[in-house]
């Protein structure tokens, strides 16, 4: 059965995670860092071909009012160069909050403030698929 993947794409950072084959559960696989948008795109084309990953869910950052603003521009952008590049299907979940939900978890799991950058966005890119999994 193919999978879903979860995106959270920063300028800096993307956190991928990954549904195990039956896509109940959603699992945090690693945190790229960014270079030039072509590698950033071949590099998570190539994770999402090794996972015969069949869907996308990308993180949206919406304002707080529900509003898009340049950092979903920016993602939106990235996104759609993937699904042309990749073929897979794209779909856009809402991820207010994930990054301040991700950043709990460490604290709460007790993960140093200077170690908690290497970890912060794969969790939110697991809060981000789960949420999608969830609700299919």
């Amino acid at each position: 059965m193919k999978r879903v993947a979860g995106l959270d794409v920063g300028d800096k950072t993307i956190g991928i995670a990954i549904s195990d084959p039956m896509r109940i559960i959603a699992q945090g696989l690693t945190t790229l860092r960014r270079t030039k948008l072509d590698d950033d795109l071949d590099v998570v084309l190539k994770i999402l071909l090794e996972h015969d990953v069949e869907l996308i869910v990308v993180g949206m950052p919406k304002n707080m009012n529900d509003t898009i603003g340049p950092q979903a521009q920016r993602v939106m952008n990235f996104a759609n160069r993937l699904r042309d590049k990749s073929g897979i299907e794209l779909i856009y979940q809402d991820e207010r909050l994930t990054t301040v939900s991700a950043n709990k978890v460490l604290i709460e799991s007790k993960v140093r403030r200077e170690n908690r950058k290497k970890y912060v966005d794969k969790i939110a890119a697991t809060y981000i698929l789960q949420t999608y999994l969830d609700r299919s």
